[in-house]
C-alpha cells in the first residue's frame, strides 16, 4: 500500500533528518543493505533500461534504485519495500530528486504483489529469497531482463555478470527466456519439407539431443528472450543453424517456420 506523507519537495539531508534509516538494519526477509551508486548505474546499464521501460525493484529500500532509473535513463519505476520507514524515505528523496512524476513506492510483501508488468525486475535480497523468487520470475513475459545486486539464482547461469569500478562489488544479468520445451515440426516457407525434433531445455540453454531416423538431432541452442540459435543434425550428418524469433507458440526462422505439436 502507498503511505501518506508531504508532497513538498526536500533535499535529501532534510529527508534523512526526518526519517531515520540505517544500512543494515533489519528486515522482514533480509536487512537493508544500500547499493553503492556507482553499481547502481552499471546494474541499469547492463538491462538496457530506457524511457521506454517500467522498472521494478524488490526491497527497493531508500529507494536509490527506482529514483536513478527514473532520472538517469527516464524509465517509469516502482519500488516494493516491507519496512514502511524505508517508503517513506524513498518517497521523501523522490520528492528531492524531483521524480515522483515517474517514481512510485509501495509498502508491501515481495510475495504478496504482482510484478509481471515489470520490463527490468531488480533485486537485493539473499541466496535464498532468489531461489524462491525464481519460478515466478521464470514465468515473466520472456525478455524481461533481471539483475540481482551480490547474490545468483542456483543453477540458473547468469547471462552476463556486472562489476562495478569501485569496490569488491558485482551483480548478475539474466535475460528471461521463452519457453521452447517439447517436440516442434519445421517447416520450410515453400511448404515443399518437413523435418521435426524436439528440444530440451534447462533455463536458456537447449541441450544436445541425438538424431534418429524421425527427427533431427540438437547440438546445442540458446535462447535469448525470444530470440533463438539452434544447431542441428540430421541421422547422416547433414548440419543446420537456424536463428529465429519465438512468438505465438511458433519460432520464425530464416527458411523456415517451425510449430510446436501440442
Amino acid at each position: 500500500m502507498a503511505l501518506s506523507s508531504p508532497t513538498h519537495a526536500q533535499t535529501r539531508a532534510q529527508c534523512e533528518q526526518q526519517y531515520t534509516a540505517r544500512s543494515g538494519q533489519p528486515g522482514k526477509d533480509v536487512m537493508w543493505v544500500a547499493t553503492i551508486d556507482q553499481l547502481v548505474t552499471a546494474m541499469l546499464r547492463a538491462a538496457k533500461v530506457t524511457n521506454a521501460d517500467r522498472v521494478i525493484d524488490l526491497g527497493s529500500g531508500d529507494g536509490k534504485i527506482p529514483i536513478a532509473a527514473a532520472k538517469q535513463f527516464g524509465a517509469q519505476a516502482l519500488g516494493i519495500e516491507y519496512e514502511p520507514s524505508l517508503v517513506l524515505l524513498a518517497e521523501c528523496y523522490a520528492r528531492a530528486e524531483r521524480v515522483t512524476h515517474k517514481v512510485r513506492f509501495e509498502q508491501a510483501d515481495i510475495f504478496a504483489t504482482d510484478f509481471s508488468d515489470a520490463t527490468v525486475l531488480t533485486l537485493y535480497l539473499s541466496p535464498t529469497i532468489n531461489l524462491k523468487l525464481r519460478p515466478t520470475i521464470l514465468n515473466m513475459r520472456p525478455g524481461t531482463r533481471v539483475v540481482s545486486n551480490t547474490f545468483d539464482m542456483g543453477d540458473w547461469q547468469p547471462d552476463r555478470l556486472i562489476e562495478s569500478e569501485i569496490g569488491n562489488t558485482r551483480a548478475f544479468l539474466w535475460i528471461v527466456p521463452a519457453k521452447v520445451n517439447g517436440a516442434w515440426t519445421f517447416t520450410d516457407r515453400a511448404h515443399r519439407s518437413s523435418f521435426k525434433l524436439t528440444l530440451e531445455q534447462r533455463f536458456q540453454v537447449v541441450r544436445s539431443t541425438p538424431a534418429s531416423a524421425t527427427n533431427w538431432g540438437v547440438r546445442g541452442g540458446r535462447v535469448d528472450g525470444t530470440s533463438i540459435e539452434l544447431a542441428l543434425v540430421d541421422a547422416n550428418g547433414k548440419e543446420l543453424a537456424l536463428k529465429g524469433r519465438i512468438a505465438n507458440g511458433k519460432i520464425e526462422a530464416q527458411g523456415y517456420v517451425g510449430e510446436k505439436e501440442l
